[in-house]
């Protein structure tokens, strides 16, 4: 499948195709900027990233604005077409270098151990085998290099429990571009062979009411140097 990068404004075509949800998640994922703070948790996710960049499941490319000026490169994966474009002119905008690519996390279309830093940003809900992914994400990275991730994944009580799973289950992968609402990053990470540094919990709203989606965590792991 030949690659078009952000330069040249086209976009090849992927085999993910989710218009209605993208257009949806264009919108509320700007508005989610200012009104829910994630401008704010981008800036945090990504401080003091240098070098060769990858960004898996960049979306519609909100995270682009927020990369430091000593990243090099960022390559960013996108597999819905809709949002890849958005991402695309994201790119164009962006103070950094950044090329925009189809792929799927599970199966990366690029060389091995030739990243300093990787980006995963409420995308791992989303992947179809969130262990090929990871698998995939310690392939691309160097030894010793950095994993910065934003992440939404189960929490609550046992009622909350009990309603992301029966949404996991039902309708909510469907509407939504395949998200999971049960899923948990810090074990998947764990169990992929990453090494967790410091991470905490979030909310998001912070405030008001506990949706399926309000728990989240924030942090970095790195791919173990030897």
């Amino acid at each position: 499948m030949p690659l078009r990068s952000a330069d040249s404004g086209k976009v090849t075509r992927g085999p993910v195709h989710h218009p209605l949800f993208a257009r949806y998640y264009a919108r509320i994922s700007v508005t989610a900027e200012t009104r829910l703070g994630m401008g704010g948790v981008r800036e945090r996710m990504l401080a003091g990233l240098s070098g060769r960049v990858i960004e898996i499941g960049a979306g519609n490319g909100l995270n682009f604005a927020h990369y430091p000026s000593a990243v090099s490169e960022v390559v960013a994966i996108e597999p819905e077409r809709l949002l890849r474009q958005l991402a695309v002119e994201a790119a164009l905008r962006s103070d950094v270098p950044v090329d925009v690519v189809p792929g799927a996390a599970e199966a990366l279309p690029v060389k091995s151990e030739a990243f300093d830093a990787a980006v995963v940003s409420l995308v791992l809900c989303s992947v179809r085998d969130v262990p090929r992914a990871l698998a995939e994400l310690r392939r691309v990275l160097r030894p010793g290099g950095t994993l910065r991730f934003f992440e939404h994944g189960k929490g609550g009580g046992r009622a909350m429990a009990y309603t992301q799973r029966g949404l996991d289950r039902t309708v909510w992968p469907r509407l939504n571009g395949g998200c999971h609402l049960a899923r948990d990053p810090i074990a998947a990470l764990r169990d992929a062979g990453f090494e967790l540094g410091p991470y905490r919990q979030l909310l998001m709203p912070e405030k008001g009411p506990r949706l399926p989606t309000s728990y989240c965590v924030l942090g970095t792991a790195w791919r173990p140097a030897s």
